[in-house]
């Protein structure tokens, strides 16, 4: 299609964070990375074509599903996550550091002049408070 019809969006790479509380079960860690995941693309607007990476980290004591296989094995997170490259570690463990969590790193190019959307959702809120007020801020604006 010629450009002349097509305006080209100037785009910037974004890390867009997000963590999760899970049971360690396979079905917990799916459902909630699923779940995760889903918001980030969806409030985010991400396109598959634009994400350069997914970065997963677990704590120790989930150990029944590797995130990434759980994201690609595990249902509508609202983007086709098939090509996307996908990895996960185990989180450093930390004295007083809150157990059962999965964390994300999103790398995505979005346009110049967004603003990253990061989700904290089934506990993961008491890793970043200040994310999960102005969720909390954004989720109860009555329209």
């Amino acid at each position: 299609m010629n450009s002349i019809f097509m305006p080209k969006v100037r785009l910037r790479l974004f890390g867009i964070r997000g963590a999760s509380g899970a049971e360690n079960t396979k079905e917990s860690i799916t459902k909630n990375t699923v779940e995760m995941c889903k918001k980030i693309f969806t409030e985010n607007n991400i396109l598959p074509e634009n994400i350069v990476s997914v970065q997963f980290t677990m704590t120790k004591d989930l150990n029944q599903m590797n995130p990434a296989a759980a994201l690609r094995r595990g249902g509508d997170c609202g983007i086709d996550v098939s090509n996307v490259p996908l990895f996960c570690s185990q989180e450093v463990e930390i004295e007083g550091s809150p157990e059962k969590m999965l964390r994300v790193l999103v790398t995505a190019y979005l346009p110049v002049n967004a603003l990253p959307h990061h989700v904290y959702i089934n506990g993961g809120e008491k890793l970043r408070p200040d994310f999960a007020a102005v969720m909390d801020e954004k989720n109860n604006k009555n329209f």
